[in-house]
């Protein structure tokens, strides 16, 4: 993408959003970086703009922010096994539609990435609630003529810097992360990494002939996004 572009940052405050944000604000080619989300980053930057939203069940209010956008990450999700079912997929369809549907009409030329994950079944028949909704959102993302889509899909994501994790679940996972790496060394990616894989393959058309899915293997690529 040429100078001046204009992004869009869902889920700043969120592990693998708030190191997207750092790296937008960071870049020379982006001119302006709008974080959309329920609270505030905390950053303070010349290129950063923040609109507080509370409410992404509608987006109506945003169409102002988001216009003129060239490019957005939505990385607003929740955890299976933190919240309710229905609650699951609010976060991972609806609102995800929602804002896609605002944005679009807002900004008709800007491209959508979402932080998809491993697994998204797009046939939507996956007894994994997690896999079937991803792949609910993904279909439903694709249906709206993005000029460039790009749905990334990670397996387990590590924190790179100390988190409050949402379950005894993934406080396991991260306690195991350094040995299991030890012996499958793709078998994860650090949430810097990703973000630094997201954030060039939509800016810098990385990708290649990539795409719109963005699998794991893809984001460890040697030379490729990473």
């Amino acid at each position: 993408m040429g100078a001046g572009s204009i992004v869009v940052v869902t889920g700043a405050t969120g592990m693998v959003g708030r190191s997207v944000l750092e790296l937008c604000l960071a870049r020379d080619g982006v001119a302006l970086v709008t974080a959309v989300g329920r609270r505030t980053t905390g950053l303070r930057h010349a290129k950063l703009r923040e609109t507080l939203h509370p409410d992404f069940d509608d987006c109506s209010a945003l169409a102002g922010a988001l216009s003129g956008v060239d490019f957005a990450f939505h990385c607003i999700g929740v955890y299976t096994g933190a919240v309710p079912a229905g609650e699951l997929r609010r976060v991972t369809v609806d609102q995800t539609l929602e804002f896609a549907r605002v944005l679009r009409a807002a900004s008709p030329r800007a491209g959508f990435g979402l932080l998809s994950g491993q697994g998204a079944d797009r046939s939507e028949t996956s007894r994994v609630a997690f896999a079937r909704l991803k792949g609910t959102a993904e279909n439903g993302l694709a249906r709206m003529g993005f000029p460039r889509l790009f749905f990334f899909r990670p397996g387990y994501i590590h924190p790179s810097t100390p988190r409050r994790e949402p379950n005894l679940f993934y406080v396991a996972l991260r306690l195991v992360y350094p040995l299991a790496r030890l012996v499958r060394p793709s078998i994860g990616i650090e949430s810097d990494a990703l973000a630094r894989a997201m954030v060039k393959t939509a800016l810098d058309g990385a990708a290649g002939a990539l795409g719109p899915e963005i699998e794991h293997r893809d984001l460890l690529r040697p030379g490729a996004p990473d």
